[in-house]
């Protein structure tokens, strides 16, 4: 049997298995530690425990429990209600302005905390309720929470661009520098989209009564803003000790849990309840996290030793005569297909074996690829039958919000995140240019 074969047949077996409902990690480790006994036999053993003592000596991967639990702690003590408060009173008076400023609630929420998941929540029990209430569109404003969540996986210790990063052994650091500037565009093209929209169907984003716009004296406002500030000010202390280069990417990480939990303390929010749910919330997300890593190494191992890479590209550059953009076109499309089905770690897993040493045989910067790939999964995030989000929002949104009114909020938030893919692709210096700065210093 070739091992063209072999490795068809492995992709094969796997989705078969992930149509049965397993978990994925588990999936992919059964298949890739079979394939590797039944290849190699007992030496096959070896693939399976280097995995895991690559992913238990991969120092970096400690930000990634920190992170968790910074994000937590700070939506588990409330600190973001007082956020998206301080939002509410400062940009209430514009058109649209409670969606807008719940964009950038989502983005400060995604600049510390690193999880779709923690925006959506912050959005789907705070900001949905009032922006209803004030009579805005249901429609708009459930697609503006879906995607302005999304952001979290782009923007910034981003929990998924440290999966990548240790799939693809790029350094995490520069991976999130990387992000930086798409995460920013992509949510300066939503606030453009929600602003001209609004201003053209006033009644989709009423602005806030002139008696509710008198209600806060200036003084009250100036409270509002520094109590909304502090995710901001956690955010800041622990990236400016980074970039200046005072701490590590893993000190940093530490800094970041230890202000949010000074945070909460200060507020008097801090409490054995929250301290427990907190630390309960990140070890079953870093869990998973940590075994989704040691399956997809396995897994990749043995389509190292099989040479599956080689034959890929001598399929697409030889045999068809493809341009290497062309391939990368490919690569992109077969994400968006995939995404349609399956959430952004198993496409990593799955795909990644495969994908990502393609990508660098094509002479494609890996840290500019694994943001199109991040902004892919985010389109995977909001796709239906089985976009997470989507789910996510029917279960968290109030009756009124029907599933009908859930897929039609996402279609023009979609079109935003094709057009930023579209960009980042014609302009890859918007992604690599501040790692690039930086690290050239």
């Amino acid at each position: 049997m070739s091992y063209e074969v072999i490795a068809l047949l492995m992709f094969s077996g796997m989705m078969l298995l992930l149509l049965t409902g397993q978990r994925v990690f588990a999936v992919i480790g059964f298949v890739g530690a079979l394939a590797a006994l039944l290849l190699w036999g007992d030496g096959g053993v070896e693939m399976s425990f280097t995995s895991i003592m690559k992913v238990m000596k991969w120092y970096p991967l400690l930000t990634l429990p920190l992170f968790v639990f910074m994000g937590y702690m700070l939506a588990e003590s409330h600190i973001a209600d007082d956020l998206y408060k301080m939002f509410h009173v400062w940009m209430g008076p514009l058109r649209g302005g409670l969606a807008v400023g719940t964009i950038f609630m989502m983005v400060i929420i995604s600049a510390i905390n690193g999880l779709s998941v923690a925006g959506m929540a912050v959005g789907a029990t705070i900001a949905l309720p009032e922006l209803l209430r004030r009579g805005y569109d249901k429609t708009m404003v459930t697609g503006v929470i879906q995607a302005g969540s999304t952001l979290g996986i782009l923007v910034p210790p981003s929990v998924v661009l440290v999966l990548y990063g240790m799939i693809a052994r790029q350094p995490v650091g520069n991976l999130w520098m990387a992000g930086v500037f798409p995460g920013l565009l992509m949510a300066a093209l939503f606030i453009l989209y929600i602003v001209i929209r609004c201003w053209l169907q006033p009644e989709l984003g009423p602005p806030l009564s002139k008696e509710e716009r008198v209600r806060y004296s200036l003084t009250e406002k100036f409270i509002l803003l520094r109590a909304g500030l502090v995710p901001l000010a956690i955010f800041l202390s622990m990236t400016g000790l980074f970039l200046t280069g005072v701490t590590s990417l893993v000190e940093s990480s530490a800094v970041g849990a230890v202000t949010s939990i000074l945070a909460a303390l200060m507020r008097g929010r801090l409490t054995w309840a929250i301290l427990h749910q907190t630390t309960r919330k990140t070890l079953a997300i870093s869990c998973m996290f940590f075994w989704i890593i040691t399956a997809a190494l396995c897994f990749g191992a043995v389509f190292d030793g099989l040479g599956a890479v080689k034959s890929v590209e001598r399929l697409f550059l030889g045999d068809l005569g493809l341009e290497p953009w062309q391939v990368l076109v490919l690569m992109q499309l077969t994400f968006l297909a995939l995404g349609v089905f399956l959430d952004d770690t198993a496409m990593l897993v799955i795909v990644a074996p495969l994908f990502i040493p393609l990508a660098a045989a094509l002479g494609f910067d890996l840290v500019w690829y694994g943001v199109l790939y991040t902004i892919t999964c985010q389109i995977a995030y909001l796709t239906p039958p089985f976009g997470y989000n989507l789910f996510l929002m029917r279960a968290m949104a109030p009756p009124e919000v029907t599933l009908p009114d859930i897929y039609r909020s996402i279609v023009p938030f979609v079109g935003i995140m094709l057009l930023t893919l579209l960009i980042i692709g014609v302009f890859p210096e918007i992604a690599t240019w501040l790692p690039n700065y930086y690290y050239s210093k």
